[in-house]
């Protein structure tokens, strides 16, 4: 049966593969040390459980919600990006509440996109970046993920060779898979750019808060002069306060986007669940112990991970933001690809990590690993993996009957 016009648009769901292969190894009673989706497993803080459950309690909370986001809520997100980076909001024009920043990005794509249109999107990046903009009818042009000079050149190319002319630059910084930071500079530049050529910004910040030099926290790209005119910026509160089942994020910014985003969900939801709402709002409006708390957390998973990871043989760049860690497939498997040596590990070492190929061809050498276990966790994975490297030979020669790559 031939699959649907939308549907044919998108490629097998690799990590689902390696889902399978997890959940049929626990099904065989063994223990994966899982850290392949970026799923936090720290409890959400105690006092937003308990006004989520105060709220319950109240009359009408039961009832259908705003879709752009109760006035409280947007109050207390204008409140934090004033406090944060020093940006002013208007909480009625330039702010919509969103079902987590995943549905924000799949919504502005909708709202946006005409058949056609061109959306720059850097390679790797989160699959919701390039895909949502390719359900809506769009097509993709790659560019560096990295914030360099390739980056700038690549955006020239495709201002020079894209018909029609590109509609927006997709930016991800703390990048999710590879956890690369921006500066304000490159920041200046892009919005400089944009500016010129008469297209929009779209940001992902979804781990500005997951970060560890303290001396330089992530910048927002609306800090920059004139960003507002071309920019709208996606925040979660999935990471920062341990809440992804609450779905909750938000879009601020370019008055123009977030007017046509707010229309295309007054169509498709009402908004999360009030409680939801009014306990994110008591989150974004309390000091930030919580946050720093699961900050020092992440760090020293990230050195845990770092230091044993690389004694087994595996070595790991260590993030300077975020909760994920990339890196490179270990050089006598490099050969196999990301989804093989992902699949590897889950059969091998029972641990699970995210292939590189999920978030562009360009991740293909590379794989994503997530802090969602607990440092204990994370030693027995590194050591799991050690053994799996020291039987290298005997695992290539009999499982893959591939040669090792000399070197």
């Amino acid at each position: 049966m031939e699959d649907f016009h939308k549907t044919r648009r998108l490629p097998p769901y690799v990590f689902e593969q390696v889902n399978r292969l997890k959940a049929k190894a626990r099904a065989q009673g063994a223990d994966i040390i899982d850290l392949g989706m970026g799923n936090p497993d720290l409890p959400t803080p105690k006092f937003i459980e308990e006004k989520l459950i105060e709220t319950i309690g109240k009359p009408r909370t039961n009832r259908y919600s705003a879709s752009r986001g109760i006035p409280g809520l947007r109050k207390a997100q204008m409140n934090y990006y004033m406090r944060r980076f020093g940006v002013k909001l208007n909480p009625d024009t330039q702010i919509v509440a969103t079902l987590g920043s995943k549905e924000g990005f799949a919504n502005i794509a909708q709202a946006i996109t005409a058949p056609g249109d061109v959306v720059l999107c850097p390679n790797p990046s989160y699959p919701i970046h390039a895909f949502g903009f390719l359900m809506a009818g769009g097509s993709i042009r790659s560019v560096p993920a990295e914030p360099g000079p390739e980056f700038f050149h690549a955006l020239e190319r495709a201002i020079s060779h894209s018909i029609p002319k590109p509609i927006a630059v997709i930016l991800c910084y703390p990048s999710n898979p590879s956890a690369i930071v921006a500066d304000l500079e490159f920041y200046k530049d892009v919005v400089a750019f944009a500016r010129k050529h008469g297209i929009f910004i779209l940001s992902d910040l979804a781990y500005a808060e997951i970060y560890f030099d303290e001396n330089n926290p992530p910048p927002s790209v609306l800090q920059v002069s004139g960003a507002i005119d071309v920019a709208v910026e996606f925040t979660s509160m999935s990471k920062t306060f341990s809440m992804p089942g609450y779905r909750m994020g938000f879009a601020v910014g370019n008055e123009r986007l977030i007017a046509a985003l707010a229309r295309v969900k007054s169509y498709l939801d009402y908004g999360a669940f009030t409680p939801i709402q009014v306990a994110a709002s008591a989150a974004l409006n309390a000091p930030d112990d919580c946050i720093r708390e699961v900050r020092e957390i992440y760090r020293k998973r990230r050195d845990v991970m770092v230091d044993s990871f690389g004694k087994a043989g595996f070595p790991i760049p260590s993030p300077q933001a975020s909760m994920f860690a990339w890196a490179k497939i270990p050089e006598p498997f490099r050969h196999l690809g990301s989804l093989e040596f992902s699949k590897l590990l889950v059969e091998k070492a029972s641990v699970a990590v995210a292939p590189g190929i999920g978030f562009g061809e360009h991740g293909d050498e590379y794989v994503r690993l997530a802090l969602v276990e607990n440092e204990q966790r994370i030693r027995q994975a590194a050591r799991a993996i050690r053994k799996f490297m020291d039987g290298a030979d005997k695992t290539l020669h009999n499982v893959i009957q591939m040669p090792v790559k000399a070197g």
